[in-house]
């Protein structure tokens, strides 16, 4: 059955952010802006989820960003005992409409009043609707849920939100950083959860670093009215461009990620990331083939393919539309400063998410005061960090929820 929740007291909406990021990969295809005659591009969007919890309502612009729109219990015990609650909330897309998000909450057992949440953003690397994390949390298509057990043995509460929004724009950096702050605004109207009170700190590698990364960089002036307590966030896709010049010029083993990505822009930038355009009938076939698709099947199909197999024009990647919507996508080039502390980690030698755009970010940060401490894994790619460094992220965030100071690296 569902719960509808009326909206609540004060709201922080302050203006309207055109911007979004990649996960594990990027960009691989770019587009031109159409003339005057010249058909709309029709981007690939996802088969809608059937289930109604998952349909905005018709007055959705009456709800403020993160008021709760309905809740539900679900069956999570298979996290350890955990109880589960899926909330449908309003939040806001690129283009600062209203848009309707949801987010699955895990509450381990015997959870009292008031225990620490950690908002996990999931790596997120597909387009369907099933492989939002709220439907791959129970379908095995989310690869990191064992890892999800470490939180809840800690005992504290785990926020998973579908950060790529119902149209699955994957690789959209600005987004996810707004449906992750209004899913934590969203806990807390729920008195009945025990959280109202509860310290939050934010985590997420890789694509979910991307939207962790954006979330803590947003919070002071998308959701001031959140006290975030720290930020942890490893193997950031910081740089768009970059990583289109590594993946998508080339016949890589990641490019279905990259192609992924190119497709979850277009969805989130219709008029201006006109991909489809671009494509040849091998790239329209792959587009609308992978519209669907989830992980496994995404790197399976994009496996060393390259962006000039599937476009028409040489120029493909020099548009400059396109080129906009990846700089504004990419965290090296926003001047949003993160108001909590921060820790942030990444290989050097990191073949996918290159490494000089966050050390980037790490020296503004620390230009602009902010409290980060950025580690460096020297001889490493992308995968080695993610499990190196993730139990001491986790100490990270559990001596911010006790109120110890935050170490720095910033000099």
């Amino acid at each position: 059955m569902w719960n509808k929740v009326g909206a609540s007291a004060s709201r922080h909406w302050r203006r309207t952010l055109a911007l979004s990021l990649a996960t594990l990969a990027c960009l691989g295809v770019t587009a031109h802006m159409a003339g005057p005659n010249e058909a709309a591009a029709r981007p690939a969007y996802p088969v809608a989820d059937p289930d109604p919890f998952y349909r905005a309502p018709e007055d959705l612009d009456r709800y403020s960003p993160g008021d709760v729109v309905r809740f539900r219990p679900t069956d999570a015990s298979i996290y350890a005992g955990a109880s589960g609650w899926n909330i449908a909330f309003r939040s806001t897309n690129s283009h600062g409409e209203p848009i309707l998000a949801v987010t699955t909450l895990l509450l381990p057992p015997g959870a009292r009043a008031g225990i620490p949440v950690l908002s996990y953003q999931p790596i997120v690397n597909a387009l369907g609707a099933r492989c939002a994390p709220s439907r791959a949390l129970f379908n095995l298509e989310q690869a990191e849920a064992p890892g999800y057990l470490l939180p809840l043995d800690r005992g504290w509460a785990l926020n998973l939100p579908d950060h790529t929004g119902q149209h699955g724009a994957y690789g959209a950096g600005p987004l996810a950083g707004m449906i992750t702050l209004d899913s934590i605004r969203a806990l807390r109207q729920l008195p009945e959860l025990g959280l109202t009170d509860s310290r939050v700190g934010l985590a997420g590698y890789s694509g979910g670093g991307m939207a962790t990364a954006w979330a803590a960089a947003m919070a002071g002036e998308y959701a001031p009215d959140l006290d975030i307590a720290g930020a942890v966030q490893g193997g950031v896709p910081a740089d768009l461009e970059a990583m289109a010049e590594i993946i998508g010029q080339q016949h890589h083993p990641g490019f279905g990620l990259a192609f992924a990505a190119a497709i979850g822009l277009e969805r989130e930038y219709p008029d201006r990331f006109e991909m489809e355009k671009e494509l040849n009938h091998h790239g329209l076939w792959l587009r609308d083939f992978l519209s669907n698709e989830c992980r496994r099947s995404i790197l399976f199909h994009g496996a060393f393919r390259s962006a000039n197999d599937l476009t028409n024009s040489p120029d493909w990647f020099h548009s400059e539309a396109a080129r906009s919507v990846m700089r504004e996508n990419s965290l090296v080039h926003f001047d949003g400063i993160p108001t909590m502390p921060v820790h942030m980690w990444h290989g050097r030698l990191d073949p996918l998410t290159p490494y000089e755009p966050v050390a980037q970010v790490a020296r503004r940060y620390c230009d602009a005061g902010a409290t980060l401490h950025f580690v460096t894994h020297e001889v490493a790619e992308h995968m080695i960090p993610a499990a190196a460094g993730f139990v001491e992220a986790l100490d990270y965030l559990d001596a911010r929820f006790r109120g110890v100071p935050a170490p720095t690296s910033c000099r």
